[in-house]
Formats: C-alpha cells, sequence, structure tokens
C-alpha cells in the first residue's frame, strides 16, 4: 500500500524516470518548444503542408492555441507560411529544413535512449519492458481522460 507521505519504490522509479526522460528532452531541445509545438512539426512531417485550421482540428487545439504556437515556431525558423494559390488570404504552413532538422535531432534522441535501453535488458525483459509501459501510459491517459 501506497502511504501519502511516503513515496513508495514505484513512485519514486516513476520519479526518476521522468526526471532521466526530461533532461535528456532538454538537452536535445535548446530551442524550448513545448509539446504542442513538437506535435505540430510531427503532424507537417508525417501529413506535409498544412493549413493552420486544419493542424488545430487535428490536434484538437482552440484557434488562438493554433496561432500562437505557430507563431512561436515561425519565429524560430522551423515553419513557414505562404499564402495559397487559391486564396491568398489562406496560408499553407510547412517545416523548413530546420524543422526538419529538430525532428531528426528528437529521433536520434529516441533511438539512443533505447539502444541504451537494449544494451541493459535482455530481449524477454525488452518486451516486457515495452508492454508495461504501454499498460502504464494507457492508464495514466484514460486517467487523465476521465479527469478533464
Amino acid at each position: 500500500m501506497i502511504q501519502p507521505d511516503q513515496p513508495g519504490e514505484l513512485e519514486n522509479a516513476l520519479s526518476h524516470l521522468q526526471c532521466v526522460l526530461v533532461a535528456r528532452r532538454t538537452r536535445i531541445n535548446p530551442e524550448q518548444l513545448t509539446w504542442a509545438q513538437y506535435d505540430i512539426l510531427e503532424i507537417l512531417r508525417i501529413r506535409g503542408p498544412m493549413m493552420p485550421s486544419v493542424i488545430g482540428e487535428t490536434l484538437g487545439m482552440t484557434r488562438p492555441a493554433t496561432s500562437k504556437n505557430l507563431r512561436v515556431l515561425k519565429d524560430k525558423q522551423l515553419i513557414e507560411q505562404t499564402a495559397r494559390e487559391e486564396d491568398r488570404r489562406e496560408q499553407t504552413t510547412s517545416l523548413t529544413d530546420s524543422g526538419r532538422a529538430f525532428l531528426e535531432r528528437a529521433a536520434t534522441s529516441r533511438r539512443e535512449a533505447a539502444e541504451i535501453a537494449a544494451s541493459v535488458l535482455t530481449p524477454g525483459e525488452q518486451s516486457i519492458f515495452a508492454e508495461l509501459c504501454q499498460k502504464v501510459a494507457a492508464a495514466l491517459d484514460d486517467n487523465q481522460s476521465r479527469s478533464v
């Protein structure tokens, strides 16, 4: 049983893992992007150029939040926006070379972390770890969804 004033082994392990992962993310994120901004870059990488309204709808962001995040990404030169041929008032958002380079750094960091994990876990432990991570992540996500 977990005591409210005494962190247990599981709480300590989760806290430590979170600290290590956040520190790794901070090192590869000198631009200090938020998760929402990272998600915008990822959706543009996967789907290609998009209109801001489609980006917001896809990621469940409000129009003001989408605009603010796009402005930050544009200021950091990670995206560019160009007027559409059909309607010059509408803009298409796409990744810049700097945006693609940022995403490549993030992917490289994830691969390195996976390689480090693989070096200390047997193949069986790797499968169990992956399964348990997915199970805990799903439970945390489900709990978050119910409390919003």
